[in-house]
């Protein structure tokens, strides 16, 4: 089971709606609680058209990265909890500026009060 901390890029299963199953893709946490849940906003090529979102690119990487090709978009609205131990990997982590500018976008009322990040 790893640890991980507020700004680290990891890849994970990952539900976009309702209606769709888990898929394998990159995602960014947010913040951790007590009992090793780990709160993620995933990481879309696409930018939705319904959802609030952050753009991100290679830049703003201050450790690995992912094989972009463009502008990813960091879905801000969109706040999943899935378990420490789900986590398939780490790819990275984000500039302080970069989590700063995501961190602004997230709805406060979907990140833990506890948060350990």
């Amino acid at each position: 089971m790893g640890h991980y901390i507020r700004g680290d890029v990891v890849i994970a299963p990952v539900a976009l709606g309702a209606r769709s199953g888990a898929k394998t893709r990159p995602a960014i946490v947010i913040a951790t609680g007590r009992t090793h849940e780990v709160y993620l906003c995933p990481v879309s090529s696409k930018p939705p058209t319904d959802a609030s979102r952050v753009p991100i690119s290679l830049d703003d990487f201050s450790e690995g990265g992912l094989d972009l090709f463009g502008e990813s978009y960091v879905l801000t609205s969109r706040v999943l909890v899935i378990r420490s131990g789900e986590v398939i990997g780490k790819r990275g982590r984000l500039t302080e500026e970069s989590i700063s500018s995501i961190m602004i976008k997230v709805p406060q009322s979907l990140i833990p009060d506890n948060d350990g990040a």
